[in-house]
């Protein structure tokens, strides 16, 4: 009887998704851009939703087993999300970026961070952290569209990762403050759920009752994400078949993630 509850749960939550239009009709996605340390889980989350909304495993974002500490996204790239029929795509795309590394003029710079969340940095744009992109290079979008800009900013982080280094995090908060400045609203998702406490690894239902994971995303108070805008969920990535206890977080997850960017879309 639990399992068929859920299963109800599930198919209103995804029905809502399916059934979602931007409020703007100049807007005709919303733009949800993910940072994150490197190794958080950004493209994993991407190809979570995709198989989520689809009902199968998916391959939407190329994901490395083996870059722990070094970014596998190397370019801005959108990821679309296609529905059942073919050619036909959700209103709402994902930006990934390469990941915030420890050092200055190691991974992303939040220069260009700042730069995409205003919508100049074009599709294909390659990171460089040494030289970061600037008005006058062909990836950079002078005049950017309502559709280009980022509607919604989503910090990932693992929630079984070593300490987070203060200089990442002087990072993430400078990225954090420059999108406050635009309005821009954010969020945080929590990956890796089920490796950072046996709770959750026993089931995923105990994720509120974790008292282990609740210090583990205490970092998010020094960005100033405030704890319902936070988001535990466990990413599909060893599994070969769906589960309803990972797709009913990954679902609660986007819908506030999509409502929080349309709000802000319908003020443009």
């Amino acid at each position: 009887r639990g399992k068929a509850w859920s299963m109800v749960l599930i198919n209103v939550k995804r029905s809502y998704v399916k059934d979602f239009q931007p409020q703007n009709d100049d807007v005709r996605h919303i733009r949800v851009l993910l940072y994150g340390p490197v190794g958080a889980g950004k493209s994993s989350f991407i190809n979570s939703v995709s198989n989520v909304l689809r009902g199968r495993m998916t391959n939407s974002a190329l994901v490395s087993a083996t870059t722990a500490d070094q970014s596998f996204t190397k370019k801005y790239e959108t990821h679309k999300i296609q529905k059942e029929n073919r050619g036909n795509y959700y209103p709402f795309v994902f930006n990934d970026i390469m990941g915030l590394e420890d050092g200055a003029g190691r991974g992303v710079s939040t220069h260009d961070i700042k730069l995409a969340l205003m919508g100049h940095v074009k599709e294909g744009y390659k990171f460089n952290p040494v030289s970061p992109l600037s008005a006058g290079d062909p990836f950079y979008n002078s005049s950017p569209s309502p559709d280009d800009r980022v509607h919604v900013l989503v910090c990932v982080h693992s929630a079984n990762s070593a300490e987070m280094k203060s200089s990442v995090l002087q990072k993430m908060r400078e990225i954090r403050e420059s999108a406050s400045d635009l309005g821009i609203p954010q969020l945080a998702v929590v990956t890796k759920i089920d490796e950072a406490c046996g709770e959750t690894d026993n089931s995923l239902k105990n994720v509120y009752k974790s008292k282990h994971l609740k210090k583990k995303v205490s970092f998010t108070l020094f960005l100033g994400i405030p704890m319902n805008c936070i988001l535990p969920i466990k990413n599909y990535s060893k599994e070969t078949c769906m589960n309803v206890d990972v797709d009913t977080l990954i679902l609660s997850a986007l819908r506030l993630i999509i409502d929080f960017g349309d709000d802000y879309a319908d003020k443009l």
